[in-house]
């Protein structure tokens, strides 16, 4: 396609601003490591929350959507949307956990909960672990991702262009550190979604409005009910009522992956330790549970059934994302797209940078290499480990080019965390899971993926025998880390009571070790009105998913009366807040 200059003008303005607010941080982020990598612990819950939305809108997200979308309807979508109970429990059950933790990383967790050399076995693993394969792969698919988007709406080679963002990216995430990454952060989320909305209006506008979509959507799926439905048929060959329930019953709590942490975790824990108070944490939270999984997808969906109408032969639905950009979009708007698809990218890479280059310097350089290191020295560390991972993502993004899918390594880092969700969960309120439980999870569900597949005894890519395998690797990797808990000694009394002096989970879990402490008995925080808020941020987060559907294509009163669900439910949520800061402030 040929660029305007108008176009160019929006798409050079997009970086120059990127990189000076950046830029503008780069002094504060030199002061210490707890600058660069946590923001001084303050962040305001709006930042921090849409940061975390930001860095899950990728430049390979609309992409993925739109192949939901294209081969399986809107709900295809529960792909991903099982995962809300998880992230509301994270809410209202694990947010101030975090906050109260104060640890620089999620790993730096295994130290201050367990004991001995298990403890720094599990630090060190997981560290590795998750800054190398896990963070080197999400940016290999991410940088696949815009490759996409440089390749069809431009048609040129698109390595010059990848490298130009990436190199941006490095710059500001080096110099900046996470105060550099989360305002930008917010910059580029809003540009990103503007132009995702700008997007759809002109995609339905091109296939004749929403009364001209539902009139063609059958020549792709069938009906329009087949294609707009929110929950899978029951008959459904691509999810099964079996498989369903599994994704719904047991997915979201049992398996654990980056970005899904049953309990938190990963980049969303880093950004709840940077939170300024308890509250901020769990706000940004709450805020990025209802962006991420109830306002954010519309625009993609609806853009994804314009494409299926509009380009109905590709061969990949997702390309028919970009060329909805180049094709439909007049001068402007085109570059106001480009530049929002770049937002998206690099606040996920900006993100992934930070994230990563944490795990290596607090980690290892700083708990196993130097423990003494300086402020200075630890910053310089910082911006070179950043540096690092730079590096080694190019080969890996060439290594899955050449690949031409991900799909085995995905299924290897899944099974990884399979039945490891409940160890997660379960650290922070029973005091008898020790270091040797995490790492077992982890090596049973290793294991036992490994034999599965040794002796083909599920068909991963079939849904229903995929959730089978879920199952029982899950049913399995439970049954071998409880025997391994009991098979091996509980950590130091001494670790327990002060993890509980600095946390106070509180629950029945812990009433042997208040018990030793002569600490009166304690319920998990807000005892009853946790629960209440959980199931009351799960109805209000779907229910706003399913309003904004229907008000989208014109069925207003089921879909106002969903939104008035959702408004009822955030008001319980809103009274509950207001008893606990009451008997906070008496």
């Amino acid at each position: 396609m040929r660029l305007t200059g108008l176009d160019w003008a929006i798409i050079l303005a997009y970086f120059a601003l990127s990189a000076g607010i950046g830029l503008a941080f780069a002094k504060r982020a030199g002061k210490s490591m707890s600058e660069f990598f946590v923001s001084g612990r303050a962040l305001p819950w709006w930042l921090a929350g849409t940061s975390m939305v930001a860095t899950t809108f990728g430049a390979d997200t609309p992409l993925a959507v739109t192949g939901m979308v294209a081969s399986n309807g809107v709900a295809g979508n529960w792909l991903w949307w099982n995962m809300v109970m998880s992230g509301i429990l994270t809410v209202f059950f694990y947010a101030h956990l975090w906050r109260r933790a104060e640890v620089l990383t999620d790993v730096e967790f295994a130290e201050i909960r367990y004991s001995g050399r298990s403890a720094a076995l599990l630090r060190v693993f997981r560290a590795l672990y998750l800054a190398g394969p896990i963070n080197l792969i999400i940016m290999a698919w991410v940088n696949l991702a815009i490759v996409t988007v440089l390749d069809v709406a431009l048609g040129i080679p698109p390595v010059w262009g990848l490298l130009f963002m990436f190199g941006l990216t490095l710059l500001y995430s080096t110099l900046s550190g996470l105060w550099g990454v989360v305002v930008t952060d917010l910059f580029q989320f809003t540009l990103a979604m503007v132009g995702s909305i700008v997007l759809a209006i002109l995609s339905v506008r091109a296939v004749g409005g929403i009364d001209g979509m539902l009139a063609r959507l059958p020549e792709h799926f069938g009906s329009a009910e087949a294609a707009l439905a929110i929950l899978p048929a029951a008959n459904a060959e691509w999810m099964p009522a079996t498989a369903f329930l599994a994704y719904l019953a047991v997915q979201w709590w049992a398996t654990s992956y980056p970005g899904s942490e049953p309990g938190g975790g990963g980049y969303g824990a880093q950004r709840l330790v940077s939170a300024k108070t308890e509250r901020d944490g769990m706000l940004a939270t709450l805020w990025f549970n209802i962006a991420h999984f109830a306002i954010r997808p519309w625009p993609w969906i609806l853009t994804a059934l314009a494409v299926v109408i509009l380009y109905p032969n590709l061969e990949n639905p997702a390309d028919g994302y970009v060329r909805a950009v180049v094709e439909i979009l007049p001068p402007g708007l085109t570059g106001l797209m480009l530049a929002a698809f770049a937002a998206a990218y690099m606040s996920t890479i900006g993100t992934h940078l930070n994230w990563g280059a944490s795990y290596l310097v607090n980690d290892v350089y700083v708990r196993f290499l130097k423990p003494d290191a300086s402020e200075k020295q630890t910053v310089r560390a910082s911006r070179l480990s950043t540096l690092l991972l730079f590096v080694l993502s190019l080969p890996v993004t060439y290594w899955l080019h050449v690949q031409g899918s991900i799909e085995t390594a995905w299924r290897i880092l899944i099974a990884l965390g399979a039945g490891a969700g409940l160890v997660y969960i379960l650290r922070w309120y029973w005091w008898r899971i020790n270091a040797w439980s995490e790492l077992g999870a982890m090596g049973v569900s290793l294991l036992t993926f490994v034999l599965l597949e040794l002796f083909d005894v599920f068909d991963a890519s079939d849904p229903l025998e995929g959730a089978q395998m879920m199952l029982t690797i899950t049913a399995v990797s439970t049954i071998g880390w409880l025997a391994v808990t009991f098979m091996t000694r509980p950590t130091d009394t001494d670790k327990l009571h002060s993890f509980y002096r600095r946390v106070r989970p509180g629950g029945p879990g812990w009433r042997r070790v208040r018990q030793e402490m002569g600490i009166a008995d304690e319920p998990i925080a807000d005892g009853a009105l946790s629960w209440v808020n959980w199931v009351a941020g799960v109805v209000s987060v779907y229910a706003t998913l399913f309003g904004v559907g229907r008000v989208v294509f014109g069925d207003l009163l089921i879909g106002f009366a969903w939104i008035a669900l959702a408004a009822m439910s955030f008001t319980v949520i809103g009274v509950n807040l207001g008893r606990k800061d009451a008997r906070a402030t008496s």
